[in-house]
């Protein structure tokens, strides 16, 4: 009764400025939501790679990916491999470029081959909760143990410090880091590495690898993600991307791409003499089928059925294959991989049907469609309800996104919470994300982006953005603050029987928390899910609470 009587005194105030933009409410959650402090045995390892240029925290300059003047020098990258022998030498690397599916091209592949036996290293960006998780080794794919890289960083360290010392201190983190793992797979003896891309292709510091230690290169998709950085325009970034080519190696591209995107990519091979593989190639009959739970997780079943005849001969035929990672992208990406994989074959790697069926099956990220467990929604106070992490962020992967989401749960009412980089397209995002169908509120929060705010988008310019997208449709919306404590953010609920959408701001915690309150208040039988998006670092966050 007590509860009842606040929620309607709430409630009647509410109604009063039902329709008012409310000033930003800007919460600071640090002391709850979190990245996962790292292993102090890597202490002064971080602080070592902390005190150099952080361009993930900082935002990448102008220009900075092209093959131009304006470009990162890779000269320095090169500089600072050949002072520790040139480990990236030592085995032989695929390398993966593009704007989305990268990271989830890589697992894929990555685990493909380990399903075969061979010992895999693979290099990934960004982390989600530690930076250990960026390097993977052997032939189980765990992340590199603190033990394992503090060794082997204290090793390097003299003769890392003496290349930042001779570049005048403007080797950067990225780049230091980079040149850790490549060292570090020449050391546990990797027979083949996964390499995915930072930033563009061509003057990334992945990009020290020669032709013959190249086994192909992947260009997953090219979109409009870091316009300025990569020369302003979608043809700019097709060029920068391309950068990773190299002569008479095949390229696989996953797609597809606009026709004018795919003839950069193709001229590009066609001048290094490289044969092109694409995965969106008409002899690309693969399907979803449906979708399927397997130990309680939901699976997507896929036939993933190739004929390729163009460049090179390529065929597989792999009928209900279940996929733990969902959505019509996860699929493209499955099929690039498996492009791939056939690739390696014809240069003498051997992967079985059976192993790229089981690699693919095994495959998976954290923050990309992961609903969490009924033990971890316990954890963050919301016990029955469904949550879904992803960490989408441009209005591509918006759309993939709500695809996903329709697919997988077409009768579902879902309740959004998001948080975002300043430099990304909230409009955009906003925009794709509103084609979900049933759609109830919106919750925008903050997050520190890569440990620091100078990139963090407030929380009310979030809200601003989602308020202009649905000025272009004929949504109701209702406009409120989220108060910090909990029982506030369950009074902010007591509306949850009005029509419209709802947009309101404030910490994270709480916005789950009010998600999940109007959910189950709005729903009543249907079923109901909060889905947190906007940036992999807001998954970081919920995944260090969950875990601290």
């Amino acid at each position: 009764m007590k509860n009842t009587s606040i929620l309607c005194r709430f409630t009647r105030s509410i109604q009063r400025n039902m329709l008012c933009s409310v000033a930003g409410l800007v919460h600071n959650t640090r002391h709850a939501f979190s990245t996962l402090r790292e292993d102090p045995e890597l202490d002064e390892m971080m602080e070592f790679l902390d005190s150099l240029k952080n361009f993930e925290k900082a935002g990448v300059p102008k220009g900075a990916g092209t093959d131009s003047e304006d470009g990162f020098d890779l000269g320095r990258m090169r500089r600072l491999m050949e002072l520790l022998g040139n480990p990236q030498s030592r085995f032989k690397t695929v390398h993966i470029a593009g704007t989305k599916g990268k990271g989830s091209t890589a697992a894929f592949l990555s685990s493909i081959l380990r399903a075969e036996g061979y010992s895999v290293g693979c290099y990934t960006s960004p982390h989600i909760q530690t930076i250990r998780e960026r390097i993977t080794l052997g032939k189980w794919g765990e992340p590199v143990s603190a033990k394992v890289l503090n060794h082997h960083f204290n090793t390097r360290r003299e003769v890392i410090e003496r290349a930042v010392k001779l570049e005048n201190g403007y080797l950067s983190h990225f780049e230091v880091f980079t040149a850790v793992a490549f060292s570090l797979f020449a050391e546990e003896n990797t027979e083949i590495a996964v390499v995915e891309a930072g930033l563009g292709g061509a003057r990334d510091a992945t990009n020290v690898i020669s032709g013959s230690d190249l086994a192909i290169s992947i260009i997953t998709t090219v979109g409009e993600e870091h316009l300025d950085a990569l020369g302003g325009s979608l043809e700019s970034i097709a060029v920068a991307k391309s950068g990773i080519v190299k002569n008479g190696r095949p390229l696989v591209i996953g797609g597809p791409f606009v026709p004018s995107i795919e003839c950069i990519l193709r001229r590009k091979a066609s001048s290094m003499s490289s044969p092109v593989v694409s995965a969106s190639d008409p002899g690309n009959r693969s399907a979803l089928r449906g979708f399927c739970e397997v130990s309680g997780i939901p699976r997507q079943l896929c036939d993933i059925v190739l004929q390729i005849e163009k460049d090179y001969d390529l065929s597989i035929e792999l009928l209900g294959v279940k996929l733990r990672m969902l959505g019509a992208h996860q699929l493209q990406n499955a099929v690039t991989a498996t492009c791939a994989a056939l690739c390696l074959n014809k240069q003498g790697w051997s992967l079985s049907s059976g192993a790229i069926r089981a690699g693919l099956e095994s495959a998976f990220l954290q923050g990309r469609t992961q609903i969490l467990s009924s033990e971890e929604a316990n954890l963050l106070g919301v016990s029955g309800a469904t949550v879904l992490l992803d960490g989408a962020h441009t209005k591509e992967s918006a759309r993939a996104l709500a695809n996903t989401l329709q697919m997988t749960f077409p009768k579902a009412k879902m309740v959004l919470v998001v948080a975002m980089a300043n430099d990304k397209d909230h409009l955009g995002f906003a925009s794709e994300l509103l084609s979900v169908g049933d759609l109830d509120a919106v919750f925008s929060t903050e997050v520190d982006i890569a440990g620091a705010k100078s990139r963090m988008a407030s929380a009310s310019l979030l809200k601003c953005a989602w308020v202009n997208a649905l000025r272009e449709t004929n949504m109701k919306v209702l406009d409120l603050k989220v108060a910090e404590s909990e029982d506030q953010s369950l009074q902010a609920a007591g509306i949850v029987k009005s029509q419209g959408i709802l947009l309101a701001e404030g910490s994270l915690l709480a916005c789950i928390r009010a998600g999940v309150k109007i959910l189950n208040e709005r729903t009543g039988e249907q079923p109901g899910i909060v889905v947190v998006t906007g940036s992999l670092h807001l998954v970081s966050a919920v995944l260090g609470y969950l875990h601290s």
